[in-house]
């Protein structure tokens, strides 16, 4: 349906749509009563975008396998929408324009969505809840098929991470400069930890720690596997204003947003230290970009391999 290449303009020509920009004297002030009283947005313009570009189109029905982390709000507890799952629980295959907006659905910008498929209802909230990085969620999908012997995967060792490849992309963060303190912070109420210098510490503290984490355990692991060169992690930790917004869709910050994806593709590859938790450059790692096309080679070999062995008749080795 869609090249790589038509991604950028997708998000250029709808992101005003879902997340329309409020103007005038009285925005910040709008905006704030509209997040106090329900969703910030409707969620009606997306809602219909996707389900007019995947019409009845089932998780079963993908052109590759997926993963999709949500969250179930009603038996707080996150669900996963995998490919995999699908011959052992029918009820999981779903209508991906339904996972989609699901997953989408982050609480105070867009509305919980709800539906049936067969005997099981769903409730659900954005995947990040559950999974801020899904990288492990992915690992762990994988790792599963290996363990019940799917004939699509080597029979290797569930950790043998020397036969993975992981390409990890972030969606940016901002530069963060020191707000708070613990000082600070034995003064809070409920209140300041929910806002407080036009952030939510709380909410912040939560998101930030599982996404350092998940990044400090897979480098760790792969390093332990001595196939460290197999994960890619790529994430702007500089983004500042406008940029680090997670709806401001104008034309100008949009445009800014693009920019910053051309500059982080020219970044060197940097990796975590995992005796400081610091992300330096990887010395002799190249750019990213070069880093993508190396993947991309690998990924394109690996590919022409196994559709040999098929065409031949073959096992796949």
């Amino acid at each position: 349906m869609y090249a790589a290449k038509d991604i950028v303009q997708f998000y250029l020509d709808n992101s005003p749509k879902i997340f329309p920009q409020v103007g005038g004297p009285f925005a910040g002030l709008i905006k704030l009563l509209k997040t106090l009283v329900g969703p910030k947005y409707n969620g009606k313009y997306l809602k219909n975008l996707v389900t007019s570009l995947l019409g009845t189109t089932k998780l079963s029905q993908t052109l590759t396998s997926v993963v999709i982390p949500t969250f179930d709000i009603k038996n707080m507890q996150p669900v996963i929408f995998s490919s995999f799952q699908v011959a052992r629980e029918p009820s999981m295959d779903a209508q991906l324009s339904d996972i989609c907006i699901g997953t989408s659905a982050a609480p105070t910008y867009l509305p919980a969505h709800q539906f049936q498929n067969g005997d099981r209802e769903f409730n659900l909230i954005d995947g990040g809840i559950a999974a801020n990085n899904p990288s492990l969620v992915a690992i762990g999908e994988v790792a599963r098929q290996v363990l019940k012997a799917d004939p699509n995967f080597p029979a290797i060792g569930p950790l043998d991470y020397c036969r993975y490849l992981l390409i990890s992309i972030g969606t940016g963060t901002e530069k963060q400069q020191p707000l708070f303190d613990a000082k600070m912070a034995a003064k809070w109420g409920v209140l300041g930890w929910l806002v407080n210098q036009s952030s939510a510490p709380l909410i912040d503290a939560f998101t930030q720690a599982s996404d350092d984490l998940v990044v400090m355990y897979n480098n760790t692991v792969f390093e332990a596997f001595e196939s460290v060169d197999n994960y890619l992690r790529i994430q702007d930790d500089g983004l500042t204003g406008d940029l680090a917004s997670v709806d401001v869709a104008t034309k100008e910050n949009l445009e800014g947003l693009v920019k910053a994806g051309e500059v982080i593709l020219d970044n060197l590859v940097s990796r975590v230290n995992t005796s400081t938790g610091i992300v330096e450059p990887v010395p002799d790692g190249g750019t990213n970009r070069e880093a993508l096309k190396r993947f991309a080679k690998r990924l394109s070999e690996e590919r022409k391999v196994r559709e040999a062995n098929y065409i031949n008749g073959g096992v796949l080795e």
